[in-house]
């Protein structure tokens, strides 16, 4: 996930709500990486788990990237 700005007009980036500061926080899909924080030993995002609609369009996105279903 990041805040950065530029990723509002990224099609691979998902807005998922706010994050600190007020700005938006974004998954990016292309990113499979991103998706294995525990193993990376990350720590947990401020919204720590993503509404299931939400996780299910992030999957939705990546699957388009990556055909894995």
């Amino acid at each position: 996930m990041t805040t950065a700005a530029y990723n509002a007009d990224n099609p691979f980036a998902l807005a998922i709500g706010a994050a600190k500061a007020g700005k938006t926080s974004y998954v990016l899909c292309h990113q499979p990486k991103s998706f294995d924080w525990r193993i990376r030993e990350a720590s947990p995002h401020r919204l720590k788990r993503l509404p299931d609609s939400q996780f299910f369009e992030v999957c939705a996105v990546l699957n388009q990237i990556m055909q894995m279903a």
